[in-house]
């Protein structure tokens, strides 16, 4: 609990006052004990991948993603997404679609994993909250009806008993009929728990960011120049208005199942939209001012000026709750940060593999 000690203030007065919540720009900590982590390989899943010609069974729904040389970030994005700059990746396999429910189960299946929002909090981390709110829990959208300002997030970010994994909107819910959902509310801990498991890990930022772009150069978004190309959303974000009305012109209100949308360049799924994915990298804004040119890895520590004495780990593609009235996250250079033991209602992951090249 050492360095963490703010974000266990932050959750004790969350649940003191029974209220969780999020800025897209800075999620609400929630700090519990770092899972522990299991070996066992991830169970071959059915039917190849389109790019596993090597007959490897890893390599089963991955994809092989050539090194090169790409311009990461943006000149006109956010402060740290700047400054632009070219970047050198080794070459990697990639998983192409955000883990899924039925993934993350045979997983939890296997090892009786249990994640952090599932875990009941230690009342001595959280002094001073009432013991009925120290239940298993994590932090849902809800947004109230009508029209609300968008200065104050805490209005539509609930913390809610019983969310978790298999209960993504609280208790009585269930992801029935979600198998091919991508998982949410799993923490960093939880996603490389998964990853260790499976014999893979987590992206780096600039892996992901080379990835996600598809071989386009310096483009606002994964699939080109419009957002809207041929007047069809490319992506499962907000169309509307944020945060209680959602058009749903992109056919979906909430998750998206993975692959729902085109792929990217490198036949990759959902690297816009759906949910935000969790880098290995920790964050810092004024990273890309000192990164190496020949695969970065991201800080040695963390630095959010909006919150000092909290670490946090880099997410990134957007989510479904981002919306032009508030978040453009969907970007390819777009940079997220949260604390690794918070999961949320519109968070996942994807994993990479380090191996040779298909034949």
């Amino acid at each position: 609990m050492n360095q963490n000690s703010k974000s266990t203030k932050q959750f004790a007065v969350a649940l003191a006052a029974v209220l969780g919540g999020v800025a897209l720009g800075s999620f609400i900590v929630i700090r519990r004990d770092e899972p522990g982590r299991s070996q066992r390989p991830l169970p071959i899943p059915s039917g190849p991948g389109k790019d596993a010609q090597r007959g490897d069974s890893w390599t089963n729904d991955m994809v092989w993603i050539r090194g090169g040389i790409f311009w990461m970030g943006s000149a006109d994005g956010s402060p740290d997404e700047q400054p632009a700059h070219e970047v050198t990746v080794d070459g990697f396999w990639m998983d192409q679609t955000e883990v899924t429910n039925d993934q993350f189960e045979k997983f939890v299946r296997a090892t009786g994993y249990v994640t952090v929002a599932g875990r009941k909090p230690d009342p001595k981390d959280f002094p001073g909250a009432s013991p009925e709110m120290l239940v298993p829990g994590s932090v849902v959208f809800k947004p109230p009806p009508g029209e609300v300002s968008l200065d104050n997030h805490y209005i539509w970010w609930k913390w809610t008993p019983g969310a978790d994994w298999r209960h993504p909107e609280g208790a009585d819910s269930d992801i029935k009929g979600r198998e091919k959902h991508p998982v949410v509310h799993v923490c960093w801990y939880d996603a490389m728990a998964y990853a260790e498991w499976a014999g893979k890990r987590l992206p780096t930022e600039a892996e992901w960011e080379y990835a996600s772009r598809g071989g386009l150069d310096r483009k606002p978004y994964v699939w080109g120049e419009a957002q809207t190309p041929n007047g069809r959303w490319q992506a499962n974000i907000w169309q509307g208005r944020f945060p209680n009305e959602n058009t749903q012109a992109d056919g979906f209100r909430g998750t998206a199942p993975v692959a729902s949308f085109p792929p990217n360049g490198y036949g990759l799924y959902d690297m816009a939209g759906n949910v935000w994915e969790w880098c290995n990298d920790w964050y810092r804004p004024d990273y890309y001012a000192s990164s190496p040119t020949k695969n970065p890895k991201g800080p040695t520590e963390s630095f959010d000026p909006n919150e000092p004495g909290v670490p946090k780990k880099v997410l990134r593609g957007g989510s479904y709750l981002c919306s032009d009235l508030y978040c453009t996250g969907y970007r390819p250079s777009a940079r997220m940060k949260s604390s690794p033991d918070t999961g949320l209602s519109h968070t996942g992951f994807r994993c990479v593999k380090d191996g040779p090249p298909p034949r």
